[in-house]
């Protein structure tokens, strides 16, 4: 076993492939930096609310005011760094530090494609995405590899199939395969899209979007993987995501999954991708060719980084069954979805009313929430114990400050999942004062009242 590893450690591949998906890369991540500044988002998300959701653990992460600009302007500077191969190390590790730090600010805006970017630049810091075909190659012959270990650009494959793989799997499930939930709630509202939206209103198209998404998800990375299926494989990549980004509005998304699919193609498809650029920006391709590969030197370095990255994948292969730890159903508690994989499987909306009881003489108010949250905020707190659990420790400590005592916090919430009706959510006899976030299972959720079948 450890002779067929050391063999494979040993093989290289052109860094012409590194070079792509780092200069892909780069331009998606300048893009979304300039699309979420522009929309506004920074202001209505991180400066406007009075109160941030807070992962558990990192409670100490929070926006800087208006120097959340600056966070943002260090970010899109970091992702042309890294699209022009200059700096690279530093720039992706900036990059990851300050993405990572305006994803964890607020719990609400949580989306896979957020947590995937932020893994994906991780793994980037540990491969010598600048080794071809980069400002750093071109200053510092050094620094200018043609080939690289096979591993380093195989890692980002496997990153991008362990994605899709378990997407898939999390649509193994009866709401999505045999209800065709949550697509038969959200497809009939797109009725006015041209040419395709008369289909939207039929059963058939929402069972034939579910089966084939399931279907996708699960083969899409074996057959970019053979060669022979490759480019119809990559067609549909693009049919798929271009699609999904007509029907629902999941940001960039769609796009960075057609770019980073480029991985799979061989290096020749990659060389004449950086031969366009070469041409375009007048550089001289051929100097880069020195048929030199890139080898991590010294040795202790080479055992940290396999290390690392051995660490890395294990998590990401283990962190989506975490689920199975905890109790009841998976879509209704959300303990272990987040993390996981599982986009777009659950329409869920929820009504939270949240009473103020003073313990000693029984007198009590109802809150408002808008009051405290945004529009956003109040949606999805809604419907998620956790946020559930923090907001009611926040309106505690609120209201101690302006002179309350004995405070006391319970909530009337009632939630619908996946079109049922709508029904008790939360114990109303818990006081949620003196329940704690933890990574245990929350018992003050009420049960789910139905079951769905699947993984």
């Amino acid at each position: 076993m450890k002779k067929r590893i050391d063999v494979y450690l040993s093989k290289n591949a052109e860094a012409a492939s590194l070079a792509v998906f780092r200069i892909f890369f780069g331009i998606m991540m300048i893009w979304s930096i300039i699309r979420f500044w522009h929309n506004g988002w920074i202001e209505s998300l991180y400066l406007e609310p009075k109160f941030h959701f807070s992962y558990y653990g990192f409670e100490w992460v929070k926006p800087f005011g208006n120097w959340t600009y600056l966070l943002f302007i260090l970010c899109g500077l970091a992702s042309i760094l890294v699209l022009i191969g200059y700096k690279y190390r530093i720039a992706i590790v900036t990059f990851f530090l300050c993405f990572t730090y305006i994803e964890l600010m607020d719990k609400t805006t949580y989306l896979n494609h957020y947590y995937f970017i932020s893994i994906l630049s991780f793994l980037l810091i540990f491969i010598p995405a600048n080794a071809y075909f980069s400002v750093d190659a071109k200053l510092n012959p050094k620094k200018r590899f043609q080939f690289v270990p096979k591993w380093n650009v195989d890692a980002i494959k496997l990153l991008l199939a362990i994605v899709y793989v378990y997407a898939g799997l999390a649509k193994l499930n009866s709401d999505w395969l045999l209800d065709a939930t949550p697509l038969r709630i959200w497809l009939p509202s797109k009725i006015d899209l041209p040419l395709i939206g008369e289909l939207m209103g039929y059963r058939w198209v929402h069972y034939g979007f579910s089966w084939f998404g399931a279907l996708y998800d699960l083969t899409i990375p074996f057959f970019l993987l053979y060669k022979p299926t490759r480019w119809v494989a990559f067609f549909f990549v693009v049919v798929f995501h271009v699609m999904t980004r007509i029907l629902f509005n999941i940001g960039m998304f769609p796009y960075i999954m057609i770019v980073s699919s480029l991985i799979f193609f061989s290096s020749g498809t990659h060389h004449r991708i950086l031969q366009f650029f070469a041409t375009l920006l007048r550089i001289n391709k051929s100097t880069f060719d020195n048929a030199i590969q890139f080898n991590l030197q010294p040795k202790l370095r080479k055992q940290l980084v396999y290390g690392t990255l051995t660490l890395f994948f294990s998590i990401q292969l283990l962190l989506p069954w975490r689920y199975l730890a905890y109790p009841g159903e998976l879509f209704w508690t959300e303990e272990g979805y987040r993390f996981s994989w599982r986009v777009m499987l659950v329409e869920k909306a929820g009504y939270s009313q949240f009473k103020i009881v003073d313990g000693k003489s029984g007198k009590w108010f109802y809150v408002d929430n808008s009051d405290f949250l945004t529009p956003f905020q109040e949606k999805q707190m809604s419907f998620q114990p956790d946020f559930i659990l923090e907001y009611a420790h926040y309106l505690k400590n609120h209201f101690e400050s302006q002179g309350h005592e004995n405070i006391e916090v319970y909530v009337e919430s009632y939630v619908t999942l996946n079109g049922r009706r709508s029904t008790d959510y939360i114990d109303t006899t818990i006081n949620l004062v003196e329940e704690k976030e933890s990574f245990h299972h929350k018992k003050w959720i009420i049960p789910f009242k139905d079951d769905i079948k699947g993984i």
